[in-house]
């Protein structure tokens, strides 16, 4: 007697919809993430006034003894990403990121009825 496989027939269609929600996380975060370091105040003119990035700005200068925020550190990244834009490294960063929430969100299923 042959055995046949029993796989699953919905397979291909979880793993397409995984496919897709990856690609989806990872070019959504690529394209949103200067539209939300503009919206938090990192922008290309610098630290918008009253933004949650001049909010940080200032705990970081209390912290450092009202210092300026040194070079690495979070708000100095930030502003650089908001002035010049993200790098090819910090693309492929975000992306990863992005792709990896995308894979997350479909292992979500609906419950079945």
């Amino acid at each position: 007697m042959i055995q046949r496989n029993h796989r699953d027939k919905g397979a291909p269609r979880k793993i397409c919809g995984t496919i897709v929600a990856i690609g989806a996380g990872a070019v959504g975060a690529v394209v949103l993430a200067p539209v939300a370091l503009g919206a938090a105040g990192f922008t290309t003119a610098g630290i918008v006034a009253g933004s949650i990035a001049a909010k940080m700005m200032a705990a970081t200068a209390v912290a450092n003894g009202g210092a300026v925020a040194a070079a690495g550190s979070a708000v100095a990244v930030l502003q650089s990403a908001g002035a010049a834009g993200l790098t090819a490294v910090a693309t492929a960063a975000v992306a990863t990121v992005g792709g990896a929430v995308g894979w997350l969100g479909s292992l979500i299923r609906k419950p079945k009825k």
